[in-house]
């Protein structure tokens, strides 16, 4: 019995001593993994602060020797446009500052500031070191207008107008003060689109639906006119878009005219074979419907009634002015 006791009391003697000997080695496990930690996050903590501070420096560096440099300050604007708009007036709209720093300009917020005014198409814009700023500019060329009823500076009852370029791009018509050439050739007489609603119409934006696919034949028709056997012989001020499927134009000299919306050539050069028919007997058109294919439909007028046709001012179109 007392055998048995003493080694069951040694046993257990012997079990605590093997106990502590693997809380020892616990300890020091736990110690290492705690050295390792630290100094891995010490690594790490290191690291992000010499990248931080090489990042700050670097900035210094740039502030200094090139966003803060006078050497590259800009001196000379090169504007290119194949308009009519000054080249002050263009500087101003793109928003450069005299003596800006070439390297810390923003391209993109100039190009952008250029392209807001609805007289520009588009706009690029380029460094050329050290100290020079290259604008090129494509203008948007008027052919129609949309007269809109508003009230004036005085009270009484005026009429804004709305241009209109090839694309139906809503346009502010130019500020004679804003271009290089005469008044008399800046603003010449523009067909007018009625049937359109102009509250619709958003400066630097196409017009929107429905009315944009009549708006755009329109627009096909007037450019075709220009270049048309009628072209100077009457003088086109009003088309009509409200007429389902059809075009009425209204000319300086009286006559209304019927169009469809396809195939413009062909019906204007019919046009052209009434309007001589009429000449030789000393008659006008009053109206004509060459919508018609087949019997067009034509009433006449005497030619002593009609006005004469108003002389047109050359347009200036892609005239290229680098200043």
């Amino acid at each position: 019995m007392w055998f048995r006791r003493e080694n069951k009391s040694r046993n257990r003697r012997l079990g605590r001593t093997h106990v502590l000997d693997v809380k020892l080695r616990s300890d020091q496990v736990r110690a290492n993994r705690m050295r390792l930690g630290t100094i891995l996050l010490c690594v790490v903590f290191g690291t992000f602060f010499g990248l931080y501070l090489v990042w700050r420096t670097g900035e210094l560096l740039l502030d200094k020797f090139v966003y803060h440099n006078p050497d590259f300050a800009i001196q000379n604007v090169e504007i290119q446009t194949d308009g009519v708009i000054s080249k002050d007036q263009l500087r101003r709209w793109s928003n450069v500052r005299p003596g800006a720093n070439l390297f810390a300009l923003d391209l993109a917020n100039v190009r952008r500031s250029l392209e807001m005014e609805s007289a520009i198409e588009t706009a690029s814009v380029e460094k050329i070191l050290p100290h020079t700023l290259r604008i090129r500019v494509t203008e948007r060329n008027p052919i129609a207008q949309v007269n809109m009823p508003c009230t004036g500076p005085d009270g009484n009852l005026a009429v804004a107008v709305t241009q209109l370029d090839k694309n139906a791009v809503a346009m502010k018509p130019l500020d004679p003060r804003e271009s290089i050439v005469p008044v008399t050739q800046l603003n010449p007489q523009l067909p007018v689109i009625s049937g359109l609603n102009p509250v619709k119409l958003k400066l630097g934006e196409p017009v929107p639906a429905p009315e944009a696919a009549n708006v755009q034949a329109a627009l096909e028709l007037i450019s075709a006119f220009d270049h048309s056997p009628m072209a100077g012989l009457v003088d086109l001020r009003r088309v009509d878009i409200s007429s389902p499927g059809v075009l009425i134009i209204s000319t300086g000299q009286g006559s209304e005219v019927t169009f469809a919306l396809q195939n413009f050539d062909q019906q204007l050069r019919r046009w052209r074979q009434i309007y001589d028919l009429g000449t030789r007997q000393q008659r006008v058109i009053a109206s004509v419907d060459l919508a018609v294919a087949n019997n067009v439909p034509v009433r006449w007028m005497l030619a002593s009634t009609a006005p004469a046709v108003a002389p047109k001012p050359k347009p200036l179109k892609n005239r290229r002015n680098n200043v």
